[in-house]
């Protein structure tokens, strides 16, 4: 699993920082999640191409998440898309964009799928044979959704060394990588667990937008891999949190403890605070494994 953070400072972009938009790559795939402005500059700074990204998940319709979009949808049409392109947002998010290229004259010409998300339950929005997508429902100003991406359980792994000491036939490895035992040549029954190892870990990543401190998602975000969680605020600040519906470090890593995630990564920070690290030191408190997204940082977990 590797993530690479193109934006993660709140409200308005700057000429040092982006607002929120971050890569995904899982499964195989690359997936977008939110779309702030300056969203396709920091595509094709960081070397990622745009041809590999077939899903978009939004979070909200607030500028500082979705204002890159339009823009990105117009590229892929200058850039010659021919593959599908799949957007997975608040209801409304239909109308926003394609009312810009219908004013511009400028339809794709390529398939746009839009699937506008209302339910205020987890739902599933999005699964393939590697994975699955729920909506993760937070509670901010407008309608807004966080997205819990979760890889599918891996085949066992077949152990070269063991398997070789049988005669078996080649058919008998897909038995194999789905846990059966198998019969060799000769009538012999062979136990699975002689022949296979554990498969491999499948990865789990919750991304959590803004949202008011909500302990109840921590039943949802069950021991995930990798969390992100907004941290608008300081402590200090957490007044000014409640009132506009935004967490605090603190509450982000008591978020990650109760769910007993094995990552913590914060982000969203107000430029009202001249270093991130204050937010580190606030969460390390209450959580142990906690890291800083910065614009253009990869994790790999």
């Amino acid at each position: 699993m590797k993530l690479t953070v193109l934006g993660c400072y709140a409200a308005t972009p700057r000429t040092i920082n982006n607002t929120t938009a971050q890569v995904l790559e899982l499964g195989n795939q690359l997936f977008l999640i939110d779309c702030g402005e300056g969203t396709q500059l920091q595509l094709r700074k960081l070397k990622i191409r745009f041809s590999k990204i077939n899903h978009i998940f939004i979070s909200h319709l607030h500028g500082d998440h979705f204002f890159g979009l339009p823009g990105l949808v117009a590229t892929f049409r200058l850039l010659g898309r021919k593959n599908p392109l799949h957007i997975y947002g608040p209801k409304g998010i239909k109308e926003a964009v394609t009312l810009l290229l219908k004013l511009g004259d400028s339809w794709t010409n390529y398939p746009l799928h839009f699937y506008e998300l209302e339910s205020k339950q987890p739902e599933l929005i999005y699964e393939d044979k590697h994975l699955s997508v729920h909506t993760i429902p937070l509670d901010h100003r407008v309608y807004t959704n966080g997205y819990l991406f979760r890889e599918k359980p891996h085949p066992r792994r077949i152990n070269k060394e063991k398997v070789a000491q049988y005669p078996l036939d080649k058919f008998t490895f897909n038995q194999l990588k789905e846990g059966r035992d198998v019969e060799t040549r000769d009538g012999r029954i062979i136990a699975n667990k002689e022949l296979t190892m554990e498969p491999k870990h499948s990865e789990s990543y919750a991304f959590c937008s803004d949202t008011l401190y909500d302990e109840s998602i921590a039943n949802q975000l069950s021991k995930v891999d990798v969390l992100y969680h907004e941290s608008t605020f300081l402590s200090t600040e957490e007044e000014l949190a409640f009132k506009t519906k935004h967490s605090t470090a603190e509450q982000a890593a008591k978020i990650a403890s109760k769910a007993k995630v094995s990552h913590l990564i914060l982000g969203h920070y107000s430029t009202r605070y001249g270093d991130i690290n204050a937010f580190k030191n606030e969460a390390e408190a209450y959580f142990h494994s906690v890291h800083l997204a910065e614009d253009g940082k990869e994790f790999e977990f």
